[in-house]
């Protein structure tokens, strides 16, 4: 989920200017996190785009991470006014779907383009992106090119990462190392202890506290450097390859059983995963598209480096996620 630069309030978008009989469109309701729905992000523009074709009325409500926006449907359970979910991760769809909240998206997805082959029955994958901790080539010549390069280098050079209990980024880094180092999980963590100058409560403030200067490293996504060079034209930032592999977060998006408005939600899920959609993806959520888009790519994606997928069973992380948690968290507090 990334995500991106600018720090803005959260955006609404929805009901504000509905023509006389509106109360007969149909609205649907989706939660999301902020910067998805933020005016610089994909939310308005697959607001429009869907509503231009369904004689409907999108409403985007909003929490600052995706984790929150699940704890806000678990809250709320059945009585929830969301049809649909979008946000959530391969490292949280594990425990979306135990909630028993989700209905099948009932797509097809035969034209996926992923790392990984796509077979989840519940959730609809619209983005995707691999983990990386990005740096300043100008201030850090000479990166770590492993986790265990990192820990030797001197105290003094510091890294911001995101709290894994309420940010997907968070999470997404634990699970790295987690799958990187199995049982040396926490000696890697309790290595990475004296560099980190803060655990942040999301991404936002993690890499604006980088970009401000107060830290060498931030925890992001091999394509935040992209961000940099399409929209800034400015070519300093680069993303660490690791030589025991990266883990890619695909964001999903999903269907509540709750809601009166199936078939509209999957219709908005179709035209999320539609090549029409995806197209906004890239320069927006400043992730990878899911299905092939060409030339609307912008080239400066295909520079992004591509590193070793490391691979998370799914059972794994339902069995062991809180545990590798608390493990991770023990070892740096």
């Amino acid at each position: 989920m990334v995500k991106l630069l600018p720090v803005a309030l959260a955006a609404f978008f929805g009901l504000a200017a509905l023509p006389a009989g509106a109360e007969e469109v149909p609205i649907l309701r989706i939660y999301t996190y902020d910067s998805f729905a933020a005016e610089w992000g994909p939310g308005p523009g697959l607001k429009a785009g869907f509503e231009a074709t369904c004689g409907c009325v999108v409403e985007l409500t909003t929490a600052d991470d995706a984790i929150a926006v699940l704890r806000k449907v678990q809250l709320e359970g059945a009585t929830t006014k969301a049809d649909l979910i979008v946000g959530l991760d391969t490292a949280t769809s594990a425990e979306a779907r135990a909630t028993g909240l989700f209905a099948p998206h009932g797509l097809t997805l035969d034209k996926l383009t992923l790392p990984e082959a796509w077979t989840d029955p519940d959730f609809v994958p619209f983005d995707y992106g691999y983990f990386a901790y990005v740096y300043d080539k100008e201030k850090m010549p000479n990166p770590p090119k492993s986790f265990e390069e990192l820990i030797a280098l001197t105290d003094d050079i510091k890294i911001v990462i995101q709290d894994p209990r309420s940010s997907t980024p968070g999470l997404g880094n634990v699970f790295w190392v987690q799958a990187a180092y199995g049982e040396r999980a926490p000696e890697i963590w309790a290595g990475l202890k004296p560099h980190i100058l803060t655990m942040t409560k999301g991404w936002s403030e993690a890499y604006n506290l980088f970009l401000a200067g107060e830290a060498d490293m931030v925890l992001s996504y091999t394509t935040s450097p992209t961000y940099h060079q399409v929209a800034e034209g400015v070519d300093k930032y680069a993303a660490a390859i690791f030589t025991e592999g990266h883990v890619a977060q695909t964001e999903v998006a999903g269907v509540l059983k709750s809601s009166e408005k199936q078939e509209l939600a999957q219709k908005f899920l179709a035209y999320l995963t539609s090549v029409e959609g995806q197209k906004l993806i890239p320069t927006t959520n400043w992730m990878f598209p899911v299905v092939d888009i060409g030339a609307d790519l912008p080239a400066a994606f295909g520079e992004a480096p591509t590193p070793k997928l490391l691979e998370i069973d799914a059972a794994d992380i339902a069995a062991n996620s809180r545990a590798w948690v608390d493990a991770a968290l023990a070892a740096i507090q």
